[in-house]
Parts: structure tokens; sequence; C-alpha cells
């Protein structure tokens, strides 16, 4: 089920909202948790609910799994419980995600002829694997108690954060499920939800599915050039922002809607004047992840100058790998790891740039790996990046002309664009200033159904796909 589809809107939330705080109203505490659980994997089920039985036993063998390590007090017992876990858990998302990428890659090497599995990746599988495996570490570090089987897997299956995120944290979220104040209608929480969920449904409507109309002639194009290769990463590097930031929005927004807060994960990331920037303001979740979990366990910034430039790509070039089954994924997080360590060396010596070049710098790399990070293959992405270098050849060719809605009226569209993501607030900020009026609710309103209209087509999220 899409946030942005009729059956959502008008059927599965209003349900799903009304009798959770009925419940509530009635002190049925119990029973409304146990309605919000039901309603988050009914919403997961509505995909593909051969998908259920994965996500069950994931959620039964992680839950039993933190339950001893909660409440071991053997240090040996408890390691191995960890390793196990871990160790089920990549296993499981291994299979699902990586082993066609690997027989593949086999057959290549080796020359051999095993043939690939008929799997089907499970939807959400990437977040909801990274967010138990949080929880199993944290459980051994002492920093997740242990709350009831409900609220595990609301923890888990909440459905604004399921499918595509914010990963979350047990600590940060298992207190508000077990809150009592969030078991009463927060009209200022409403308000909040509204309007986010208001700008992240135009987001995506409008805008990212917009530019997928430029972005995808581009990306199949066996030439380009300058002109079109730049419109086509643009419009990528702007659909993928809007497209996720709009999808994250849309669950904060509706988990205010039940008094739960969501981490942010977007802070106007093309703002940034440097990769290390970038990084603390794109995906954030992801990156306090990756931080968390990967890099500080390898040793971070600890163990010298070398072990940490070596610990920075090893941790975004599996941060690559995460995002799908394929060498482009993997060179994309390699370039990003690569560009951090020189970014950090370059702090080290003392230099330092101006925000403005920096911005710009930090931008156009930002796009360029885009580019990678979008192609189906290396060549598919080394003709977008090698037209974006093209010279000789600046103007439109009539076919990709034709093949794109607004035509040249689309790069006045693309500046528009950037103007807007790198000078206005974005919603995080407009959110902590909201004061609901008639002016707000005419704002929401106007986006609403602005957004409502747009839905002329089923869009799934490009985040889905991870």
């Amino acid at each position: 089920m899409l946030f942005n589809s009729y059956e959502f809107l008008f059927f599965y939330l209003p349900i799903c909202f009304t009798l959770y705080f009925i419940l509530n109203q009635f002190r049925l505490v119990k029973v409304s948790r146990g309605w919000l659980a039901f309603c988050s994997v009914f919403f997961y089920s509505w995909w593909n609910i051969a998908n259920l039985p994965i996500l069950s036993g994931s959620i039964l063998f992680n839950y039993f799994t933190g339950s001893i390590l909660t409440k071991s007090s053997s240090t040996v017992r408890k390691k191995i419980a960890l390793i196990v876990g871990i160790t089920i858990n990549l296993l499981l998302l291994g299979y699902y995600k990586y082993a066609n990428f690997l027989i593949a890659n086999i057959n290549a090497v080796t020359g051999s002829r095993f043939s690939p599995l008929y799997v089907i990746l499970p939807l959400g599988i990437s977040f909801f694997t990274f967010t138990q495996i949080a929880y199993l570490v944290d459980a051994y570090r002492g920093e997740a108690k242990e709350y009831s089987f409900i609220n595990y897997v609301l923890f888990v299956t909440f459905f604004p954060h399921l499918i595509a995120g914010p990963i979350i944290h047990h600590k940060e979220m298992m207190p508000q499920f077990a809150s009592l104040r969030g078991k009463v209608l927060n009209w200022k929480n409403i308000s909040n939800g509204l309007f986010l969920f208001a700008v992240g449904l135009v987001k995506k409507v409008l805008i990212a599915d917009s530019l997928a109309h430029w972005a995808n002639p581009g990306f199949k194009a066996m030439s380009l050039t300058m002109v079109e290769a730049w419109a086509t990463a643009l419009s990528y590097t702007f659909q993928l922002y809007f497209d996720f930031s709009g999808y994250t929005d849309m669950a904060i927004g509706l988990s205010l809607f039940f008094n739960i807060q969501l981490p942010q994960n977007f802070n106007s990331p093309y703002k940034s004047a440097s990769i290390i920037e970038f990084w603390r303001r794109w995906h954030m979740t992801l990156s306090r992840f990756l931080r968390d979990y990967l890099y500080i366990p390898l040793g971070g910034s600890c163990r010298g100058l070398f072990r940490k430039c070596i610990n920075l790509v090893i941790t975004m070039t599996l941060g690559g790998l995460w995002h799908g089954a394929a060498w482009t994924f993997v060179i994309w997080g390699f370039l990003h790891g690569v560009a951090l360590v020189i970014n950090h060396l370059w702090r080290t010596i003392g230099f330092r740039m101006h925000w403005l070049p920096g911005r710009i710098l930090t931008f156009f790399f930002v796009t360029a790996t885009w580019v990678i990070f979008r192609a189906e293959n290396l060549p598919q992405a080394l003709v977008v990046l090698k037209g974006m270098i093209n010279i000789k050849h600046v103007g439109l060719h009539t076919g990709i002309t034709q093949a794109l809605p607004a035509g040249r009226n689309e790069i006045v569209v693309l500046a528009l664009l950037y103007l807007f993501v790198t000078c206005w607030k974005n919603s995080a900020a407009w959110v902590m200033n909201l004061k609901p009026n008639w002016k707000w609710a005419m704002v929401v309103t106007v986006f609403l159904v602005a957004g409502i209209f747009g839905m002329n087509r089923v869009s799934e999220f490009l985040y889905f796909q991870f």
C-alpha cells in the first residue's frame, strides 16, 4: 500500500486512526496497541502477503534473541547470541538481496553456469533488518530495555517507517509506544502531521514524479549532448531528493497523528559545503547507523589517520552495497568513501574552503555520483557522464527533446529547483514555526488537494527497491 494512493488516504488511514483513539478513549490501551500493530502488518501485507512470513519470522527471531541479550548475565552467552543474531539477519538479507548478484559474479569470473535463484526481494527488508540489528547491538550493550512483544512488533512494523525508514533506534521508540500521553488526541501533533504529510505528498506526486519523465529518457539514450546529460543528471538528483524526502515527510507526519516522533532524515542536504556535511544532512538515520554499528566498531578515528581513512572507505562501500546488489552501488559508495577521506585529509592539513565554492563543488560531485547510483549498469552511467563533459555537442537532440514533456522549459525548472533546495527552508524548519490558523489551513488544504488530484497513477517511492 502506498501513502500516495486513494485506498490509503480514504480507507486505511481513517479507519486505523479513528479506531485507535476510540479504543484509547475507553482505556483499552493494550487493545489499541494490538490494533495499531495489526494495522501495520496489514499495511505491509497489502503489497504482497507472501512476504509476511519472512517479516514475522524475522520479528520472532530477533525478539527472542533480544530477550536473551537483555536477561542473560553471562558475557559469553550474550556474545554468542549477538553473533548468531547478526549472522542470521545478514544471511536472510544476503539470500534475498545478494544471492543472484553473487552467482552472476561467480559465473563471470569462473565461467561456470550456475542458475540464478527465483527470489523476489521482500519489501523493506533492508530497513527492517538494519533496524533489528541495531536493536540486538543495543541490547548487548545494555542500552535497550525489554518491553512487551506487542510493543516490539510495533517498533519493527509501525507502518509510517516500515517500508523505507527512517531507520530507528529501539531506545527512542519504545518509550513512546509505552507512554500514556500518546493515547489521547494531540491537535498540535495532528496539525504538524497534516502539514508534513501534505508537503511530502506534493514533493512526491507533483515534483518527483514529474522529474522522472525527464530523467528516464536520458538514462535510456545511446548518446547525449552536454545540455541533455546535465538535464538528465540534475533531474534525477532532484527527483531522488524530493521522492525520498517526500516519503520521509509523509512518514514523520503520519507518525505524529499517533503522537509518535520519528527522527529527522533530511536537513537540506544540497546546501552542504562539503561531503562531510552532506552525509550529516542526507539520509541521516542511515549515516547514524553506519557510524554507530560499522565505522566505530571498525575503530573509527581512534587508531590513527591511515586506519581512519580505511574505515571510512569500507563503511561507505558497504553502505553503497546496502542500497542494492549491483556494482554501480558499490562504486557509488566507494567514491563517497574516497571523497570523505579527501575531505578529512583536507581539514587535517588545515585548508579551508569558502562555503560558496564548497557548496558548488559538493553539489557537482553528488550529482555526478547520483548518475552511477541511478544507472542500471556502468556503460549506461558512462553515456551520461561523458555527455556532461561533452563540450563539442552542447545542444538538444530532436529525439530526446520530443520525449521530454516540458521541452527546453525544463531547464528553467531545474534552475529554479536548485535555488529552491539551496535557499529555502526545509519542511522540518517550517513545521517548527507552524502556528495552526486559517492561513496554514488554507496552505495545507491546497497542498492536499493538489497532491490528491495528482495521484492519477500508481507511483512507487524510489527507495522501495532498496
